[in-house]
């Protein structure tokens, strides 16, 4: 029966044959799925990889059939050139969908098992940069050799390449020099990714502004400023200039208060109030505390309160608070000792002058 179809009818056994493929290939994924998702319950990373896999294998695998029969059918058949090279780039694009989906599966699976909601989140957050940036590269890098394999199935591409092979030597540096932004961003991003100057939510100053790292991509690094603009920034500007990174060994960090005040400012009752509004704040981590006059001028003293704070989002409340209770305690309680300019008026000069005569 199928011997006299395919003389006959050709085409007709063909779609039934490939009718059925594409319901075996289906059958299979859905119990494919259905093992491998009991299995994985335990392993959160290989379940966060089936999850991410799932709609392009199910694009994929009945491709995979439909391949295997466009491939058995006879190549006298009419437009089964077509049909096979029709199926081969849909298929190229599943696998790129495929394996990119694995790739970022994969990521979000090892961020997942490393969260950031800890006090101390520093190895998470290395953790969660070297995943995202690393997939993000070898994403990148499926994405190309998939559109290049696809381009590789037309004859008329090939020849293409091959007149360009021929004639690389000008080609070849006009296509380096304008590829060198692309490479030296994909290049800057494995630094990135394996030394670590910068890492997701890292607390930067970029050219005289303050913000976290919000996103790391393959070309750029977005800073999220504290009043919630963004400064997109590329990421060979990590490598080639100068910036600080104020969590790069621990988010704990050091912060000063400098108050300026007369010199008759009792500094014991100061540094006792200071020391009671410091314990009292609970941004205040305990590890650092001191009340220090480091500098008098001719006019007033300069009185450094140093505190500390677990990140800098705290350090800076806690500054705020000691710099606002103490001027409030000052104010109150010895208003005399805030700064005050001293002037000499030409009556107090005159009653200077008719003082020191009558002494004499």
């Amino acid at each position: 029966m199928v011997p006299e179809l395919l003389q006959n009818r050709p085409w007709t056994a063909i779609a039934l044959l490939a009718l059925l493929a594409v319901l075996g290939a289906i059958v299979l994924h859905h119990a494919g799925r259905a093992v491998l998702g009991r299995a994985s319950r335990g392993a959160p990373v290989i379940h966060s990889v089936l999850s991410a896999v799932d709609k392009p294998a199910g694009a994929a695998l009945p491709l995979i059939a439909l391949q295997v029969v466009w491939q058995i059918a006879p190549n006298s058949l009419e437009l089964i050139d077509g049909v096979r090279h029709v199926n081969a780039l849909l298929l190229i694009a599943a696998l790129t969908w495929w394996l990119m989906s694995l790739i970022s599966g994969f990521a979000e699976g090892v961020i997942a098992h490393h969260p950031v909601t800890e006090e101390d989140n520093l190895q998470a957050r290395r953790i969660h940069t070297q995943a995202r940036v690393l997939s993000r590269s070898a994403q990148s890098v499926v994405l190309v050799a998939g559109a290049a394999m696809a381009l590789m199935t037309f004859p008329g591409a090939r020849q293409v390449g091959a007149s360009l092979l021929a004639s690389a030597g000008v080609l070849g540096i006009v296509a380096g020099l304008a590829a060198r932004p692309v490479f030296a961003n994909l290049i800057s991003g494995l630094q990135l990714a394996l030394a670590q100057p910068i890492r997701l939510d890292d607390v930067l100053i970029v050219k005289g502004e303050w913000g976290r790292v919000e996103e790391i991509t393959g070309t750029y690094v977005v800073l999220r400023i504290w009043d919630d603009r963004r400064m997109i920034i590329p990421l060979q500007w990590f490598i080639e200039n100068t910036f600080e990174n104020w969590t790069r060994n621990t988010s704990q960090l050091l912060g000063l208060v400098v108050l300026h005040l007369d010199y008759t400012t009792p500094m014991d009752v100061l540094r006792g109030q200071a020391r009671k509004v410091v314990e009292a704040a609970p941004e205040w981590d305990k590890r650092v505390f001191a009340v220090q006059v480091q500098e008098a001028t001719e006019r007033a003293m300069q009185v450094r309160v140093l505190v500390s704070a677990a990140n800098a989002g705290k350090l800076w409340d806690l500054r705020c608070r000691v710099r606002e209770d103490l001027l409030t305690f000052l104010a109150r309680e010895y208003p005399h000792c805030l700064p005050r300019v001293r002037t000499e008026t030409d009556d107090d000069a005159a009653g200077g002058s008719r003082g020191a005569q009558a002494e004499g």
